[in-house]
């Protein structure tokens, strides 16, 4: 599977019409990206998405970020991602994460998904291991999967089951430390929010609203930074670490150091001021960074 250096992380694909997602799908497919990410929370259904986005495309690789196990039950998972597999060979990658536990109570107000899972290590592996003893008959494909990772043994378990880690919300920091455990082999396929121009409200909006998630602030501390740093909306040194506000030369700059750092690839969300937009102006401008981390 090829996903190249450089590849899109987005949501704004959900609450677009099915008929500009395909346009601007089969846009970033021309523009060269090595791949599609795209979130799972509040629209459509990750893997109908995913069929969709392959459908509409013809070389990029469509990959979720993720699709959420506290969704699905492991076989529904497990046949869904070899049906994509056997439709669309080597172009479909799923990103998998959102523990489930038996013992959880959905959240009110939350369409089904569950509070953290006290145990999420082992829910994941015992998730896997389901996975892969679904008892699923005439496909002749081999599956390809990535597990959203943050701690070490978490990365150690993507390493272990799967084809890697997809690290999200992390500075450059996370991703060194994150190819020492995984060793050299796994793919590390790292989100990096970025937004072209000076808009330094913008990043630190984004950044605000991950810092009520405790996997977030837990990873960050394992990094060095501190309850000082989560106050008010995120300090400069977290915002600056966790995005880049600039043009297409400061973006260029922080890929390469992900890359430097040990990532195979490097998923780029934009972030805009008018969120529900598709930013398909800023990606045709960061088209250009696919030629230059490799030189």
């Amino acid at each position: 599977m090829d996903l190249g250096s450089i590849g899109v992380w987005t949501f704004a694909f959900e609450g677009q019409p099915v008929s500009r997602l395909r346009e601007a799908a089969a846009e970033l497919d021309e523009l060269g990206y090595g791949a599609i990410w795209f979130g799972e929370a509040f629209g459509r259904e990750a893997l109908s998405q995913a069929s969709l986005l392959l459908h509409t495309t013809n070389r990029i690789v469509v990959a979720t970020g993720i699709a959420r196990a506290s969704l699905r039950d492991p076989l529904a998972m497990a046949a869904a991602q070899l049906t994509l597999t056997e439709a669309f060979p080597e172009r479909f990658l799923l990103g998998l994460g959102g523990h489930r536990s038996p013992k959880q109570q959905s959240v009110p107000g939350m369409n089904g998904l569950v509070a953290p899972d006290p145990q999420p290590l082992e829910t994941m592996r015992d998730y896997l291991d389901a996975m892969d003893k679904a008892p699923l008959q005439g496909f002749d494909v081999r599956p390809r999967r990535v597990l959203a990772a943050l701690g070490p043994q978490m990365l150690k378990l993507a390493a272990e089951k799967t084809e890697g880690a997809h690290p999200y919300f992390v500075p450059v920091e996370h991703t060194a430390k994150a190819r020492e455990v995984l060793g050299p082999e796994p793919l590390l396929a790292v989100e990096q929010a970025v937004v072209l121009g000076d808009d330094r409200d913008v990043a630190r909006a984004h950044v605000g609203g991950y810092l009520a998630a405790r996997h977030q602030t837990n990873n960050l501390r394992r990094l060095g930074f501190t309850d000082a740093d989560f106050a008010d909306g995120g300090s400069d040194r977290l915002v600056d670490a966790i995005t880049v506000v600039g043009d297409v030369d400061a973006i260029a700059q922080r890929v390469r150091q992900h890359l430097d750092a040990g990532a195979n690839h490097v998923c780029i969300q934009v972030l805009t001021a008018d969120s529900p937009r598709l930013p398909r102006a800023e990606w045709r401008e960061l088209a250009g960074l696919i030629r230059r981390p490799a030189a």
